[in-house]
């Protein structure tokens, strides 16, 4: 069977990097929405958690229910539907609207747009939030935003940041006002967080930094992180393409002289994206994908009986003119995590 190996050195390894630029592990909180960025929700929390990470960030109540014994603070950033609450939990208001959804008596993080234009409140919507909160006695324990362009050479970011400072002195004023406590306050994903040579903010928000990689432009010193997920399949069958023979859907690849294939367990219906038949993608080991990728097969010009299909997806990223996000995330729950 297929299978995916996660590697427990690569991410203490990053988490380590994180850490320490963030200034301490409690300054970190691990995004683990989307089963891990395809990792793997569970196996991914147990070891962050392992290594002493006390904060996660989630998509849906689902994820947070799930590791709710491995961290202190889940912040669950896209849910409507609560049928059950944890004190541990912090949901996050992305509009005004909302309010009326959330549970009395939670925890709550307010986002503002500061200039993503994606969802959040308006900063001059701030006191309008609190007030409506406060009316559900709702305990305001967050205020946060995300950044647009942290990833490109862009003044944006600074834009940004600027923005974030009003925030902040708005909220801190309010505070003051109907004396409740400052909440936490938080920006920074990956990238923005290495663009910060002293951070200082209450935590940040550290999502494919944690699983090896970094879109930040390469102007900026990027660490050096490594990825921690690789993908393997198994053999199903093995033969010999004679000169001439084509091989799979729509007959693209024809051999060049006799040669030996096998066929692997691993196809799009497992989420390895299909490739154009016109590029070329080589495993790690340098066995070509012969053809179409097939719904839950592919081909290669080996007969070995297990195969890494890729330890790394970059490359993929490149080939697919996507992003590393997409390549992992797309990867099927159904596969087996296993830890090395």
């Amino acid at each position: 069977m297929a299978k995916i190996l996660l590697n427990k050195k690569n991410l203490f390894h990053n988490l380590n990097i994180i850490s320490e630029h963030a200034g301490s592990k409690e300054k970190v909180a691990v995004v683990l929405k989307d089963n891990a960025y395809g990792h793997g929700l569970v196996e991914i929390a147990t070891l962050c958690a392992e290594f002493g990470i006390k904060k996660a960030v989630v998509r849906t109540l689902k994820e947070a229910l799930h590791i709710k014994e491995l961290f202190n603070n889940i912040l669950i950033l896209a849910e409507s539907n609560f049928h059950t609450y944890s004190h541990s939990f912090h949901i996050a208001l992305n509009s005004l609207e909302n309010i009326s959804n959330l549970p009395n008596n939670s925890n709550v993080h307010i986002k503002v747009d500061t200039g993503m234009h994606r969802n959040g409140i308006c900063i001059d919507e701030l006191e309008e939030a609190y007030t409506g909160l406060l009316e559900k006695n709702i305990k305001i324990t967050g205020v946060f935003t995300h950044h647009r362009n942290a990833d490109t050479l862009s003044t944006d970011f600074f834009w940004q940041n600027e923005n974030f400072k009003e925030v902040k002195r708005r909220v801190v004023n309010i505070c003051e006002k109907l004396s409740l406590d400052i909440p936490s306050f938080h920006s920074c994903n990956s990238s923005a967080l290495f663009r910060h040579n002293n951070f200082n903010e209450d935590f940040a928000r550290v999502g494919i930094a944690t699983y090896g990689y970094l879109e930040t432009d390469k102007t900026y010193n990027n660490p050096e992180l490594k990825p921690v997920l690789s993908m393997w399949a198994q053999k199903m069958s093995t033969r010999e393409l004679k000169q001439g023979q084509s091989l799979g859907y729509g007959a693209t690849f024809t051999a060049s002289k006799d040669m030996i294939v096998s066929t692997y367990d691993i196809g799009y219906g497992d989420g390895f994206l299909r490739l154009n038949e016109r590029q070329s993608y080589s495993t790690p080991k340098g066995h070509k994908i012969l053809g179409r990728v097939s719904m839950d097969n592919l081909s290669l010009d080996t007969d070995e009986k297990e195969v890494c299909i890729f330890d790394n997806v970059q490359e993929l990223a490149k080939i697919q003119d996507t992003i590393t996000y997409e390549i992992t995330t797309t990867l099927s729950s159904e596969i087996k995590r296993e830890i090395i």
